[in-house]
């Protein structure tokens, strides 16, 4: 029976560290590095086969077929990573037109102005009743408002600034809070806030977000209507 000899164990024992790398450690992986990997432990597997049980024809072609997938997977990552950037660029350019809009988020901010103030509400489902509460900045109950029934998704109120008490409430900073209700039972109601979109700002993943000033930082998921 034919043997490898003891040269060619030493030959391959070389090349399956030189793959592995130092002291096993796996080097880098770009796509040249690994068929290069690939090719150089094949011609090993060649030179060291048994002559008595060679490799088979459709070994050879398995791993041939292998490592076709493992280049196409890293070109179509490259593709990938190439697209998103360029979505992410098309977003910006797009949400570039947003800005000095007006776009309701959420939030339970109102800010009144010349006996004006408006918010929005985002209903899960219909509601035959909604009420708004408006709160000042010291959190005490200033006015309490009905809206009619109204189907699901969002809409807006106005606050003319009159107060429970019959007064008028002076210009400035408030806050609302909503519930809403379908036949005594509760349904999902979220407040939703007006604001100006002041500038579009990058993020650390390399997205853009919407800067409202004063309100905060929003996605653009978080937009419900603009204006």
């Amino acid at each position: 029976m034919t043997t490898i000899d003891s040269t060619s164990n030493t030959r391959a024992s070389s090349i399956f560290a030189t793959l592995n790398g130092s002291g096993g450690s796996v080097g880098t992986t770009t796509s040249e590095d690994i068929q290069n990997r690939f090719l150089t432990l094949l011609i090993a597997q060649l030179e060291n086969q048994d002559p008595l049980n060679p490799l088979e024809n459709t070994e050879m072609t398995n791993q041939l077929a292998q490592m076709s997938t493992v280049q196409g997977i890293e070109q179509l990552n490259t593709t990938l990573d190439t697209l998103v950037t360029s979505l992410a660029d098309t977003q910006a350019v797009q949400a570039s037109a947003l800005i000095g809009k007006t776009v309701l988020v959420p939030g339970g901010n109102l800010s009144l102005s010349d006996g004006e103030a408006y918010g929005g509400v985002y209903l899960a489902s219909p509601a035959d009743t909604v009420t708004i509460k408006v709160y000042d900045a010291s959190g005490n109950l200033v006015q309490t408002q009905s809206l009619d029934a109204t189907e699901a998704g969002s809409l807006l109120f106005s606050w003319d600034g009159s107060t429970a008490s019959g007064g008028t409430a002076s210009d400035g900073q408030y806050s609302f809070k909503v519930a809403a209700s379908m036949e005594s039972e509760s349904v999902t109601a979220d407040a939703l806030q007006l604001g100006m979109v002041s500038a579009l700002t990058r993020v650390a993943n390399g997205g853009f977000v919407l800067d409202l000033g004063a309100l905060g930082q929003y996605g653009f998921a978080d937009v419900q209507q603009v204006f």
